[in-house]
């Protein structure tokens, strides 16, 4: 292959959609797409779909958002939920077995006093 046949000859415009962020735009690229979108100037334009862009990174917005594509951020929560009841659950069940052996105690010695 020579240098001359390197570089990719198809650039075409294409529209890049965040749809996360509802942030999209058009450019020159090589990516390859089945979908289309109509863009504003009326034309049609191939449309690639990215998870993540500069109005939805932290870096470029200087804020920190959460992007959940997959839920992860929902089951975290569900899983520090169920965490949090279960140790309160189990809390619960030691002092009541405190509680259940100390009456015991105080029964077996009024029986030894007796």
């Amino acid at each position: 292959m020579s240098k001359k046949e390197l570089h990719p000859k198809d650039y075409r415009a294409v529209v890049f959609s965040d749809e996360a962020a509802g942030f999209s735009f058009l450019t020159k690229s090589t990516a390859k797409s089945d979908e289309t979108i109509k863009w504003t100037d009326g034309k049609e334009y191939p449309l690639v779909k990215v998870q993540i862009s500069s109005a939805s990174h932290p870096f470029f917005t200087g804020e920190e958002k959460i992007i959940d594509t997959e839920g992860r951020v929902d089951r975290f929560k569900a899983r520090a939920e169920r965490a949090a009841k279960l140790r309160s659950s189990l809390g619960n069940k030691a002092k009541k077995a405190a509680k259940e052996s100390e009456k015991k105690e105080k029964k077996a010695a009024a029986t030894i006093n007796e």
